[in-house]
């Protein structure tokens, strides 16, 4: 099996400036304690999807047009977080607008550009999850739930249409990566009413690998090194350095010892 670590890819150097210039700016508000996050939202997304009409006399709309730009002001909409009786209000409202900017950013021509797209993501994160370690990687189309409990550490990436629902809270180790459509989730519903819920904290280890369209189920703890297989639901913890797959989840062999000696999965 060939080794292929990834290419490194530049982008024009005009390019990488107005990159370099346009995030610069958004981090630097955000670094401000004065800054108001939800004209921030506001403003940016009108730049981004409708920029000739970023200052006209609304009077001049129809109906239509002025509930776009209505939509993109956070004061406006409602998430479904927001619905959940446990949601803690003054930590949510902190990062809603930031929460939105992302989602809203991803309905943008500018959310499939890699270069662009994983650093802006990487800047709202810092200042969205609970902890955020270094070299964070989001691809397009991640969902967030609550946003303020996740804990992210050091070069982690999550990749396509990934669903981190972290009502009761999700910790992701250091090097550990989420591949697409998968889902975490931290929360569960009793099987007779479902309006009584369980809050656990979900714990992916460091250089766990969860793949393709797989899900981990609220509480569970996929410990240092395991692999989750495709479309594999985790519904127990699980070994170290282990590969578990299937619905349910369940052990099929362990990683060869030359993998837990230097780091790599």
């Amino acid at each position: 099996m060939s080794f292929l670590p990834n290419r490194t890819v530049d982008v024009p150097s005009e390019a990488e400036r107005l990159y370099s210039e346009w995030l610069q700016s958004i981090n630097s508000q955000l670094e401000d304690p004065s800054c108001d996050r939800y004209e921030l939202c506001r403003r940016v997304l009108t730049d981004i999807h409708y920029p000739a009409l970023q200052d006209i006399d609304q009077s001049s709309l129809t109906s239509s047009t002025s509930l776009l730009l209505a939509n993109l002001d956070p004061h406006n909409v409602t998430l479904e977080p927001e619905y959940y009786a446990d949601i803690d209000l003054d930590q949510y409202y902190k990062v809603k607008p930031l929460i939105w900017l992302w989602e809203m950013f991803d309905q943008s021509p500018l959310s499939e550009n890699v270069y662009l797209g994983i650093r802006f993501r990487r800047i709202l994160a810092r200042n969205i999850f609970r902890k955020c370690g270094r070299n964070f990687k989001a691809f397009h189309h991640v969902k967030l739930s609550f946003g303020y409990n996740l804990e992210v550490g050091d070069d982690v990436i999550i990749h396509r249409h990934v669903l981190l629902d972290d009502r009761g809270g999700i910790e992701i180790g250091n090097r550990a990566s989420i591949s697409d459509f998968a889902n975490i989730y931290s929360h569960s519903h009793d099987i007779v009413d479902g309006r009584k819920i369980t809050t656990p904290v979900t714990v992916i280890g460091e250089r766990v690998r969860v793949t393709y369209h797989a899900t981990v189920m609220s509480g569970v703890h996929l410990a240092e090194g395991t692999m989750l297989g495709s479309f594999g639901i985790a519904t127990r913890n699980t070994d170290p350095h282990s590969v578990y797959a299937g619905i349910p989840a369940r052990k099929i062999k362990d990683k060869p010892i030359s993998d837990r000696k230097d780091g790599s999965d």
